[in-house]
């Protein structure tokens, strides 16, 4: 790791060098740009200055000439006065005339120098005129270039700007990715070391432990074993093998992806070769309309028991599966079910072979059809040698599975490095037959795309080849699947089996695996009658807790022991109470009978008293004494009685009717113990069943402490590990800070730099376009002025062709406008619809287009190109010149009317059909200036493009 480390050092140092050198490089190139810029400015420095001085002598000569002009009108003003005068003056003398022709005469001399100097002034004027038109133009075209070229370089310059900060920016992610890589795998040395050390004192332990180990074992060996059985084959044959068990729980498992594997690839033949015999009967010949050939018919009989051939290779590979269990040995030697399999395998490979004649000829049939093509006979003898190669590939691999079921037969038949280099073979031969199927079903493509294209194809075999098609695609993922899986399962199929007898001589006799197995499982019986349960015992806490819980019952027994103790004595007193109170009222049964024997004898006496009316007042008074002790002892047995018990105090009045109050009364105290006694004894239910669930809640809350317990030292566990991540996370989070902060550093350095050298180019290009646009600015007026008076002069032209053709017209005058949106404020009173026009080029065939649509109208140049037969895409705008050229008008002025000045019609003009056909009462155009909008009538539209030879291609824009 620290070589790796090193060299990507070195190599990131010497990348560094190479772009710090090309760094030096560009800086030197910009050093250089700058100074050659700057020589530049100097000269076009120099240049305007001396376009300024010529501008001056033009400036001059332009008045000098201006006032010879003058000059020279007054000569000839003069010289016209001398004329008139000399007429006048015929009939004088000749002497005064002399003088007046010399003065002429000198006039006319000084008017010849003068004209000859005028002449010479223009003549000079005129070249250097031409001079500084072409120093103009040469200093023009160098400031393009150089423009040209200073772009160039500042493009330049802003790609490798732009390279190498991504370079260097990707450089020092990579620097702190790598230091922080380091930092961890310096961390792990050191835990290596440290585990290092661990282990190796761990080895020495171990292997102290291990020497006296065997030397016990050795000494117990040598004096308890009598003989050592390994030695020997017949006798280790029958020991239980040395076995590893994930190896036959990983040989299970493979069988049964195996199984799955088999099954889809049987499925695939299967499909192929009925959808093979379904095309035999289709194609060259239909068999419901005319019978197919003998070879076909034979062909299609074969292919018709394939279910007899492949069906077995399935039930050979799930018997297979299903020999190899948890308990069996599976090795090569003991394998008896790949035989069958390998039967299975070697009968379908014949069939194959049988097949194949019959399968080649059919191809040649096919391609002897009238209607076959020579790209498919080629098909044809391609699929022709794929079908032999696939053959071949299944009798490779026919081969290489008989050599695996060899062993199972006879066990010295192949070693185990043989069968190492078998396996291997095989993986490579199921890559190679997926290549040929795959090579096969490419081939069945292109040929059923090309039959296609044939006149006398039918919808059964368009259907019949998808089938085939989709069953071969079936084929080849499944030989694909199988490959990767054999070669993904190569290192086990290779590798050794695990099981071998004792002391690792020798191999597994498939003969002596029976007795093996079964006294393998005598073992495992033998060890598990050994085994002994442990007695189930309840944890300590839950003892604990249970003891708590008992003990806290035991309590509550006690009590309730108690009450219903107080509760039977209270019943016994109450019983006591019941008894007394009984014997009472017996007793006032009695009192009350000779109560009513009283009150008849005092009845009877008192009748007697009655009846004696003359006794005397004595006698009276001794009478009415008399009944007063009755009425007194009747007050003593209708005093109040009171009774204390422990329900309460019972206060009783005797009445007259005492006698059934006292058994209602009766009644009723029975009734009330009865109710107290039930509800005592609902009571203690209650509180049964109380103890019995504060019992079962203690419990689960012991249980949920104790799980909560768990729970929390697993949360302290994590938050201690969470502590330490975000330990580490800030250590890398300040280490990546640190790195970032020193890569923004450099790159604001960097920046700086760069901004600099780029505001001192920027500042020099506007100097440039600055110079650029004054001498630009000073030609515009002259160019807008021609323009606006030929604008106006096709604009008069265009009105004299309208009213020439008895055209109605109406004109709006409005300010320049140059879009459609600006012209609407201007135009949208107006009755009628207002056009917009694109002027458009064709990329391909250089052709010039005039669109005229409504103003609102959305004008799709992709969809206008197809619709035209251009070509989506090959519809653009075409430059201001070539509209100037062709139309005679500028940016903004783009107008259907200006079709009258194409005299060659090399313009097209596509029109919308809604100004043609809509109904509109006029149609507004501008009138060769975007200053106005000149309003035509649709009719009077369609004539003035017939006078002007352009037919409107009418196109629907909505």
């Amino acid at each position: 790791m620290a070589a790796e480390l090193q060299a990507k050092y070195t190599k990131l140092a010497q990348e560094y060098s190479k772009l710090r050198a090309q760094n030096q490089v560009l800086k030197k190139a910009v050093v250089d740009e700058q100074a050659s810029s700057n020589s530049l400015k100097e000269e076009v420095k120099q240049r305007e200055q001396s376009l300024r001085k010529a501008e001056q002598e033009m400036d001059s000569l332009s008045f000098r000439n201006q006032q010879l002009a003058k000059r020279v009108e007054l000569l000839q003003e003069e010289l016209q006065v001398i004329e008139a005068k000399s007429k006048k003056g015929k009939s004088k003398a000749d002497s005064p005339s002399q003088p007046s022709y010399q003065t002429q005469s000198v006039f006319d001399e000084d008017l010849q120098k003068k004209i000859q100097e005028n002449e010479r002034l223009h003549i000079q004027f005129y070249e250097a005129d031409e001079l500084h038109r072409q120093q103009e133009a040469r200093l023009q075209t160098r400031l393009e270039q150089l423009e040209k070229d200073a772009e160039q370089h500042q493009a330049v310059v802003d790609g490798l700007a732009s390279k190498y900060m991504d370079t260097i920016e990707k450089l020092q992610s990579d620097k702190a990715r790598l230091e922080i890589k380091v930092q961890t795998l310096e961390r792990e040395a050191k835990e290596c070391r440290l585990r290092t050390e661990e282990c190796q004192q761990q080895l020495r332990k171990y292997q102290t432990e291990l020497s006296t180990q065997l030397k016990h074992n050795s000494s117990v060996i040598q004096e308890k074993v009598p003989f050592n059985d390994t030695k020997y084959s017949n006798y280790n044959s029958l020991n239980v093998p040395t076995h590893n068990r994930r190896h036959q729980l990983k040989a299970r498992d493979a069988a049964g992806q195996a199984v799955g594997f088999i099954q889809d690839l049987v499925s695939a033949l299967l499909n192929f070769h009925s959808y093979t015999e379904q095309r035999v009967h289709i194609y060259p010949l239909d068999s419901s309309i005319e019978p197919v050939s003998p070879l076909n018919q034979k062909f299609s009989q074969y292919l018709h028991e394939n279910a007899g051939y492949v069906r077995p290779l399935e039930e050979a590979m799930l018997q297979l599966h299903q020999s190899i269990t948890e308990d069996t040995v599976t090795v090569l030697e003991t394998v008896g079910k790949l035989q069958d399999f390998s039967k299975s395998f070697t009968t379908y490979t014949s069939f194959l072979q049988k097949i194949l004649p019959y399968q080649l000829k059919s191809l040649d049939e096919e391609c002897d059809v009238p209607l076959c093509t020579g790209s498919l006979s080629a098909k044809n003898r391609e699929l022709q040698s794929d079908m032999k190669r696939v053959t071949a590939v299944f009798e490779k691999l026919q081969k290489y599975i008989s050599l695996l079921a060899l062993p199972s037969l006879r066990l010295d038949a192949m070693p185990q490095s043989s069968s190492s280099a078998v396996f291997t073979q095989l993986s490579a031969c199921l890559h190679g037959l997926h290549d040929t199927t795959k090579e096969m079903s490419k081939h069945y493509s292109q040929k059923v795309a090309l039959e296609q294209e044939l006149p006398n194809i039918t919808q059964k075999l368009r259907t019949t080849n998808e089938c085939l098609l989709s069953s071969l695609a079936s084929l080849t993922n499944n030989t694909n699947k199988i490959a990767t899986f054999f070669s993904n399962n190569l290192d086990f199929f290779t590798s050794s089996a695990g099981y071998g007898p004792r002391g690792g001589n020798g191999s597994l006799n498939p003969q002596q695996a029976h007795s093996m197995l079964s006294n393998k499982r005598h073992a495992s019986d033998y060890m598990l009658a050994l085994r002994r349960l442990r007695p189930e015992s309840v944890p300590y806490t839950e003892a604990l807790s249970n003891r708590r819980i008992l003990t806290s019952s035991t309590e509550s027994r006690e009590g309730l022991m108690q009450q219903v103790q107080q509760s039977q004595e209270k019943i016994a007193r109450l019983e006591q109470e019941k008894e007394h109170w009984l014997l009472e009222a017996q007793l006032g049964r009695v009192r009350l009978e000779k109560e009513n024997q009283r009150i008849a004898e005092l009845e009877a006496r008192l009748s007697a008293a009655l009846g004696d009316c003359i006794a005397a007042p004595a006698h009276a008074d001794s009478v009415s004494t008399g009944p007063a002790e009755p009425e007194k002892d009747e007050k003593t047995c209708r005093e109040a009685s009171q009774s204390t018990s422990l329900v309460g105090i019972l206060t009783t009045t005797p009445t007259d009717e005492s006698v059934g109050d006292e058994e209602s009364r009766e009644h009723l105290i029975k009734t009330h113990y009865m109710a107290r006694v039930a509800e005592l004894t609902t009571q203690l239910q209650v509180s049964d069943s109380k103890a019995v669930h504060f019992h079962a809640e203690c419990r689960a809350l012991a249980k949920r402490l104790a799980i909560a317990e768990k729970s929390r030292e697993a949360l302290t566990e994590k938050m201690k590990q969470a502590n330490q991540n975000i330990t580490s996370l800030q250590d890398e989070l300040s280490t990546t800070k640190r790195s970032y902060e020193d890569q923004l550093s450099m790159m604001s350095d960097h920046l700086c730099s760069m901004n600099e050298t780029l505001s001192k180019q920027r500042e020099e290009i506007d100097t440039l376009k600055l110079g650029n646009k004054k001498l630009v600015h000073s030609f515009i007026p002259l160019f807008c002025e021609e323009t606006t008076m030929g604008s106006a002069e096709l604009r008069t032209e265009l009105e004299n062709l309208l009213k020439s053709l008895n055209i109605d017209f109406v004109s709006v005058e409005h300010p320049e406008v140059f879009t459609v949106e600006e012209m609407m404020p201007y135009v949208q009173h107006l009755n009628g619809a207002v056009a917009k026009n694109l002027f458009l080029k064709d990329k391909k065939k250089k052709g010039l287009w005039l669109v005229s649509a409504r103003h609102d109208r959305q004008v799709n140049l992709n969809d206008l190109a197809k619709k035209l037969g251009l070509g989506s895409g090959n519809l653009r705008f075409a430059d201001e010149a070539a509209m100037s050229e062709k139309l005679r008008v500028g940016q903004g002025c783009a107008t259907a009317l200006a079709l009258f000045c194409d005299k060659d019609q090399s313009v097209r003009f596509v029109l919308d059909s809604d100004l043609a056909n809509g109904g509109h009462e006029r149609v507004y155009f501008h009138p060769m200036t975007n200053a106005a909008s000149l309003g035509l009538k649709p009719d009077d539209l369609m004539k003035f493009l017939k006078e002007t030879g352009h037919e409107p291609i009418l196109h629907n824009f909505d």
